[in-house]
């Protein structure tokens, strides 16, 4: 998973035309390493419907301010630069409920109407 390290990188990313959802993590924060076994089998199974990166919340405080995102690790996902649907919590996070969530930003993403 690409990690953003600028907020023009962010801008980039998220108006890209793609579905894209970032996740939000820090190197401090225990559920977030608890993810990382999994989390590049679960970007493998959807990259042919989303596109995925992370923002260290530590290195981009302000654009995680400017989203809230407070509880970590958070998932928003984002089409032509607008936020569709987000998974924001202060609970840890298993495989299934991230894929649940991905499973839900795809659909919401496909009810759009297209450009």
């Amino acid at each position: 998973m690409r990690e953003i390290r600028t907020e023009a990188e962010f801008e980039q990313a998220i108006n890209s035309g793609k579905l894209v959802v970032v996740k939000f993590f820090t190197d401090w924060c225990p559920d977030c390493h608890r993810i990382d076994p999994f989390m590049p089998d679960v970007e493998q199974a959807y990259s042919d419907r989303l596109e995925m990166v992370s923002v260290n919340r530590d290195v981009l405080p302000d654009l995680s301010q400017r989203l809230d995102v407070f509880g970590i690790p958070s998932f928003i996902a984002f089409k032509d630069g607008k936020e569709l649907v987000r998974f924001v919590s202060k609970l840890g996070k298993s495989r299934e409920e991230i894929e649940h969530f991905l499973d839900r930003a795809v659909q919401v993403s496909q009810g759009l109407p297209q450009a």
